[in-house]
């Protein structure tokens, strides 16, 4: 069950933990990338695709990941952990039993949105699906009918009984589909079922971010025929059957550039390393403008990323003396400025000279963040979808409380440059998105510690002061 970020009683073993940061400390160092966790679920669920073991490399451990595994276990598919640090998770889709689609799953699929894109595969392998409805940070009203409708489009009977979506079909046909709005958990589901559907299927308006051609490209080597990916249009051929294959995640390009605005306004000087430099563009140019320099150590930057060739890694050198400047951004999707990033950025902008505004185009509750940086001293103001911040000389510390997944990024990132210690709970948002995120930001020179609630009652009192 989700719980809402404002509740302050009997929140459950989630408050257990609390992040300290006692700002003031620049970041000098390098840190390096895990693997993307948008990119790794859909790879995940798209897995269910072939029969066999498929293994996936570069699969960063967090929350939302080992989620997807519990739940992949309890439908019969064998998961392994293996490889160095834990990079590769194995995936073995021989013995699926939908007679295990039961509410022991519900509490599952509840905790995170992406878990309901294995309903497509599924149905296009076995012939009928239930996945309960999906759940996830509350940061906007995202329906599910892009998806729902889609299937239907392809000939499944699709219903909602008991709070799961069930989906039958004799046989999944091509069909030409156009998306209301370009999701990217959509055009990832509608893809990686597509795949087996008879005949032609185009997406039209699909989403276009690097995640989905990193899909084309796993499904591609699994015998997939697939033009387009990383367009707006995306043409699929559908085959008979798909054979499992060993694929590399692409680097996590919001944790890349998570640490690198987070370089840049504490005035320091970091190496962000395994990055696609390209996937990063909006935010590297928006960096630069706010008075940033980036430098990108490695491959030059392309301006269209190749969905049947894998990207060439790279590293940005970022740095920032004295304060950042205003900048406006609107958060949309690829290529535009994404939305995941917009939290971290506005924790930057709230010590920057002069007025930003941010425009945010894709979730309608993603300015949650706004009220905890205000009890910092942040001078932000809401109106619909924009915020108005005023750049302040300085952040206080204080006791705040993550609002989701990346409002609580951008909550460690202002408790870096604020005076004092600031407090951050709720951590459960964070840890469903970022790998060791407490430790890679300490081995970048920061002061920022994690306790549980034992060790914090035994620390002398918090000042704010």
């Amino acid at each position: 069950m989700e719980i809402n970020a404002d509740e302050t009683s009997s929140r459950g073993d989630q408050d257990l933990e609390k992040i300290l940061v006692t700002g003031g400390q620049r970041l000098d160092g390098e840190v390096r990338v895990s693997g993307s966790k948008n990119s790794a679920l859909a790879l995940m669920a798209a897995s269910l695709c072939a029969e066999g073991v498929t293994t996936l490399e570069n699969v960063p451990n967090i929350g939302d990941i080992h989620v997807m595994i519990e739940m992949m276990s309890k439908m019969g598919c064998a998961t392994r952990w293996s490889g160095e640090h834990r990079l590769e998770v194995e995936v073995d889709t021989s013995n699926l039993d939908l007679k295990s689609h039961s509410a022991e799953l519900v509490e599952l699929v509840q905790k995170m949105r992406a878990s309901f894109t294995i309903l497509g595969p599924l149905l296009a392998r076995l012939g009928e699906a239930q996945v309960a409805l999906p759940g996830g940070c509350a940061i906007g009203t995202r329906s599910v009918d892009f998806h729902i409708k889609g299937l239907q489009a392809m000939g499944a009977e699709v219903y909602v009984e008991h709070g799961f979506v069930i989906a039958k079909t004799e046989k999944l046909k091509g069909a030409h589909i156009f998306l209301d709005f370009p999701s990217v958990g959509a055009t990832n589901h509608l893809l990686s079922t597509a795949v087996l559907a008879e005949g032609k299927t185009i997406i039209e308006n699909a989403a276009q971010e690097p995640e989905i051609s990193d899909l084309a490209r796993f499904l591609s080597s699994m015998g997939a025929k697939i033009k387009g990916a990383g367009t707006h249009r995306i043409e699929v051929e559908g085959v008979k059957r798909l054979k499992p294959v060993r694929h590399a995640v692409i680097p996590d390009r919001i944790e890349a550039a998570t640490y690198a605005i987070a370089g840049a306004m504490t005035g320091g000087n970091v190496l962000v390393k395994n990055v696609v430099a390209d996937h990063l563009l909006p935010v590297i140019l928006k960096l630069r403008e706010s008075g940033a320099r980036v430098e990108v150590e490695g491959p030059t930057l392309r301006l269209v990323d190749n969905a049947r060739t894998t990207p060439p890694l790279s590293a940005l050198r970022v740095s920032m003396e004295g304060r950042a400047r205003a900048v406006n951004l609107t958060a949309a999707p690829h290529p535009g400025f994404p939305t995941d990033t917009h939290p971290v950025f506005a924790a930057m902008l709230a010590v920057a000279e002069g007025t930003s505004v941010i425009t945010e185009t894709v979730y309608d509750r993603r300015f949650r963040y706004c009220s905890e940086l205000q009890r910092m001293g942040a001078n932000t103001r809401v109106s619909g979808q924009t915020a108005v911040i005023d750049g302040v000389d300085r952040l206080t510390g204080a006791q705040v409380s993550a609002p989701d997944l990346r409002g609580g990024a951008a909550l460690v990132l202002a408790g870096l440059i604020a005076q004092g210690e600031t407090e951050i709970t709720q951590l459960q948002y964070i840890d469903r998105g970022y790998e060791a995120f407490v430790q890679k930001l300490l081995n970048m020179g920061a002061n920022i510690e994690r306790f549980d609630t034992a060790a914090i009652l035994a620390r002398p009192a918090l000042s704010f002061a």
